[in-house]
């Protein structure tokens, strides 16, 4: 990462919690290592891009339901999954410094070097060689090639590296009072199993037929021994994952249809298609046919931000098996091959998986702008301002009363008690109205509404759009309709 860009992301990290977006978990105590607390107009944020998605899942599509599994679910369900015994990362320790590592985490950082110093196809050669040998899990290939690349530990300095190993992601603990009696359960590491053993009973109290969706957001655990870039990669997140049900031999195209319908969802918010591309998995996980990652430029790079996977049948197939349990599905749809009904089968599925903090950070850096300005005097001013945009920004509208006083808080109060039932207002009164703009650009409020004395003449306010800066008076009767324009 080169500095700007550094200086870039931490100045993002330094807005998140002066503005209320992400603080430090349990800060008075010195924080918890990778796992973040979500403030004020964060946990808006938040819940405005769940809601943008999920609205966007079961509303928009007919044939796609919603559940809310719990986190804790039986144990037997992870060694089905493929969990228990392939949930794990290549993991080296440096023998020096005492210190963890995930191999591909310094392989990808060696590249990024590669690429700032203008070594463009070394860089590119070594993801590749690095891509081969994860696919053919050759841990000696890979320790070699750290070897070649003279990757060093950052706290050591040294190449005195271990063997490379896999470690389990998964988080532990015990169901029971009594700890000699306990029963070890896993939180879950994804939501996409609590969809899988819910299957049938959706689809027969749904009414559903195949193909159709089962959509679920929630939080997930992984024990990540490198967590890093602030809040992009946690021990703790969210999940956004949708399981589309399909006949088999038609998932190709499904795949397809999902992998476009993805990346058009991200540019439906008014991100530059260039800030995107697709990464085609090399290996496959052990449930794949295809796969592959929507990936957004963040100022640390490329980097995964959704991930759209041709599962085949082998989730339901795992949970028949161990469950003893039949996951089939009756198809009455004729067969044109045949002319008769395609019959009993075990549906495959498409996946999508969004994480929704990786989502938040990726509106955080697409959104933050440190704006030079010109006054009309000609003299230098600046601000720093969140272009999120409007229909999931935290408040949509900020009514800023110019006096405290000649009936102004009144008529504006008028007007925020119009507006609050229909999208998330702010109310202020407190300062010269030009820091209450700056205050609002900074949190990404795209629509302030000054009331003034003329306001009492004509029933008019001035409006003033976060983006552009530009003011205009309209009637104040045309506010909520102009808001309500924008946000949907």
């Amino acid at each position: 990462m080169s500095i700007e860009l550094e200086n870039k992301f931490q100045a993002i990290i330094s807005h998140a919690k002066e503005y209320g977006f992400v603080f430090p978990s349990s800060e008075i105590y010195d924080g918890l290592s990778a796992v973040y607390d979500y403030g004020p107009y964060g946990s808006e944020l938040k819940k405005n891009i769940r809601d943008y998605w999920w609205k966007s899942m079961t509303q928009l599509h007919e044939n796609i339901v919603g559940i809310d599994a719990a986190i804790f679910m039986h144990p037997t369900t992870w060694k089905a999954s493929g969990h228990v015994d392939n949930f794990s990362d290549p993991m080296i320790d440096n023998k020096d410094s005492k210190k963890r590592y995930r191999v591909d985490h310094l392989l990808e950082a060696k590249a990024d070097a590669l690429k700032e110093s203008g070594k463009e196809k070394e860089a590119y050669e070594l993801l590749a060689t690095m891509d081969k040998l994860l696919a053919a899990d050759d841990f000696t290939g890979l320790r070699q090639l750290m070897l070649d690349n003279k990757i060093v530990c950052s706290i050591s300095g040294t190449a005195n590296w271990t063997d490379i190993r896999q470690f389990n992601l998964m988080f532990s603990t015990q169901l029971g009072s009594v700890a000699e009696d306990a029963d070890t359960i896993y939180l879950r590491p994804e939501t996409a199993q609590g969809i899988f053993v819910n299957f049938l009973n959706v689809q027969k109290t749904a009414r559903m037929k195949v193909p159709f969706g089962i959509a679920q957001t929630g939080k997930a655990f992984r024990n990540e021994i490198v967590a890093r870039q602030f809040i992009f990669r946690m021990r703790e997140f969210e999940q956004m994952e949708m399981q589309f049900f399909v006949r088999p031999g038609t998932e190709g195209e499904w795949y397809k249809y999902w992998k476009e319908t993805r990346l058009q969802w991200h540019l439906g918010l008014g991100i530059p298609a260039a800030k995107y591309r697709y990464h085609d998995h090399v290996k496959l996980a052990h449930y794949a046919k295809e796969a592959c990652d929507i990936e957004y430029e963040f100022p640390f790079g490329f980097k995964e931000v959704e991930g759209i996977h041709s599962r085949s049948d082998f989730d339901l197939t795992q949970h028949q098996q161990y469950s003893k349990k039949k996951q089939q599905y009756f198809d009455t749809d004729i067969d044109e091959a045949t002319g008769k009904p395609y019959g009993n089968y075990i549906p495959y599925v498409i996946e999508t998986s969004i994480g929704l903090d990786r989502m938040f950070l990726l509106v955080l850096s697409q959104a933050y702008e440190e704006e030079k300005l010109v006054k009309e005097d000609g003299s230098e001013d600046s601000r720093t301002v969140l272009h999120i945009p409007a229909k999931i920004a935290p408040n949509k509208l900020a009514i800023l009363p110019l006096t405290k006083k000649d009936g102004l808080p009144e008529i504006a109060r008028g007007l925020m008690d119009e507006c609050k039932s229909s999208f998330k207002c702010f109310y202020e009164e407190k300062d010269a109205i030009g820091k209450r703009y700056r205050r609002q650009d900074a949190i990404g409020t795209p629509f302030c509404v000054t009331i003034d004395h003329q306001t009492k003449d004509d029933n008019t306010v001035t409006i003033r759009y976060r983006d552009s800066m530009q003011q205009e008076r309209i009637p104040i009767s045309k506010v909520k309709e102009l808001v309500l324009k924008e946000i949907f």
